[in-house]
């Protein structure tokens, strides 16, 4: 369970659209998405608009089954009009966000993760608009920034969706082991900001410390939560990386599937 609160998510999931939103006003809405590249930069507004209506079907139902997206009311824009594109994202997170904080965070609904409630879904859509404005941002040339406590929370929440993958018998996660292996994650610029990554061989586990390890990626937060979301090269000058940097680029490897 997160220590942030569910309206803080809610909150956050109407500012990173509109950040998202203002990152790619003016922008040229069929470059490349460089981390991804199977996306233009409308591909990637569509699939975040899309994901929140998809959610706001799910909470308003209360589904209790998988929703499917034709099931969707307005699950894409119509027409290829920006200013029609950026309406339709902010209509979609300001309904995803009030529907949320009205259930509040303890409402039984389907996800396809390890806890199905409303608070689930209010985690979730704030760190994939979070990841994705970061898209959004590098695509555009735009500025990013994230608040400590959420680019924190970001790494927390994707080290539980790797774990919860492995544990559905995902063939890629399922290659996270190796005893004896550790990857030291530390945030240079926030007290404690630190997580060690220790390989068994049944898996992996994780806690906050500040140990020696297999390899260490050091960095600002943000760089460091980029990074570890495969947002940021692993040889960007932001980052520093010490020791087998192998065994970090094994993990980014296996994670490929957010």
């Amino acid at each position: 369970m997160s220590a942030l609160s569910h309206d803080l998510y809610c909150d956050e999931i109407i500012d990173r659209t509109d950040a998202l939103r203002a990152a790619i006003n003016g922008a040229d809405l069929g470059a490349t998405v460089p981390t991804c590249p199977d996306w233009t930069l409308r591909d990637l507004a569509v699939h975040v608009g899309g994901a929140h209506r998809w959610v706001s079907e799910i909470v308003r139902t209360r589904a209790t089954e998988m929703v499917p997206l034709q099931q969707v009311a307005e699950s894409r824009p119509e027409g290829d009009d920006p200013a029609v594109l950026d309406a339709w994202l902010a209509d979609g997170a300001a309904e995803t966000a009030g529907l949320l904080r009205a259930a509040g965070p303890d409402e039984k609904v389907w996800s396809w993760g390890w806890e199905r409630s409303t608070g689930f879904w209010s985690r979730r859509m704030a760190h994939e608009t979070i990841v994705h404005q970061a898209d959004a941002a590098l695509t555009a040339g735009a500025g990013y920034e994230v608040a400590p406590e959420l680019a924190a929370d970001t790494i927390e929440e994707w080290l539980e969706i790797i774990a919860f993958v492995r544990s559905t018998g995902d063939k890629r996660a399922a290659g996270l082991t190796g005893a004896g292996r550790s990857i030291h994650l530390h945030a240079t610029d926030v007290p404690d900001a630190e997580w060690l990554i220790e390989f068994g061989a049944d898996g992996f586990g994780w806690r906050h410390a500040h140990e020696k390890a297999t390899v260490s990626l050091r960095g600002p937060l943000t760089d460091v939560m980029l990074v570890f979301n495969r947002r940021l090269a692993a040889d960007s000058d932001r980052v520093e990386v010490l020791g087998d940097a192998e065994l970090l680029d094994f993990w980014l490897e296996r994670t490929t599937f957010g």
